[in-house]
């Protein structure tokens, strides 16, 4: 596929680095190719990758992924143009950092991040996906195991092709695709992102960690 990449920082990049490994053509979108404080990791992906300003890319790209922190979210969908018809993968999370250092999320129980984003973005098929664990487990979903279990990567959205090329870049990367439904389902997943944090964080900052699914 050609994967447009909005957002180059780790975990933009680590994606971009593993689908181009695995055969993908990637395009980031950037604000200013060549120049800017966060800039693609062209030169470890070699001549799979390219940069050019968003719009570009997300014309060029069959799948456009929203890799962004929270905030920079309706500006990089602004940025984005006409989405209408192309499959939306939103990677972010509505973290919000309390006074305290504490985080938490700003939208949750009534709506998602995700609903935002389908909100922001009309016309685009949105699913979300790639939001539940750390850049690390992107760049390096191998857990070997006796079990022979892979890691999880749940995702949801309201269009099956769409939901269908995720299912198939996730097992690209190596992990176990699960459809737990509708984008509504994004509610509960972006929680499952925030949990994972805290428990990075509670076990010293260790991002070597995944969720996996035993079936009877």
């Amino acid at each position: 596929m050609n994967i447009a990449i909005i957002g180059a920082g780790n975990v933009g990049g680590a994606l971009g680095k593993a689908w181009a490994k695995a055969g993908h053509t990637i395009i980031f979108g950037v604000r200013n190719p060549g120049h800017g404080k966060t800039q693609p990791p062209l030169a470890e992906i070699g001549t799979a990758a390219s940069a050019v300003l968003v719009p570009d890319a997300v014309r060029r790209a069959e799948v456009v992924v929203l890799a962004t922190p929270w905030p920079a979210v309706p500006d990089a969908i602004s940025a984005m143009g006409e989405l209408r018809g192309k499959t939306l993968i939103d990677c972010t999370n509505p973290l919000s950092l309390a006074g305290d250092g504490s985080l938490s999320l700003s939208l949750g129980s009534t709506t998602s991040g995700a609903e935002e984003v389908e909100r922001l973005a009309p016309g685009a098929n949105v699913v979300k996906a790639f939001n539940t664990y750390g850049w690390e487990n992107f760049a390096d979903s191998s857990y070997p195991n006796s079990a022979g279990l892979k890691p999880v990567m749940f995702y949801c959205g309201d269009d099956d092709a769409a939901k269908g090329q995720v299912s198939q870049l996730a097992a690209d990367l190596g992990f176990e695709p699960v459809d737990t439904g509708g984008l509504g389902m994004a509610r509960s997943l972006e929680p499952m992102a925030l949990l994972w944090i805290r428990l990075s964080i509670r076990d010293g900052r260790n991002a070597n960690f995944t969720w996996a699914r035993l079936t009877r």
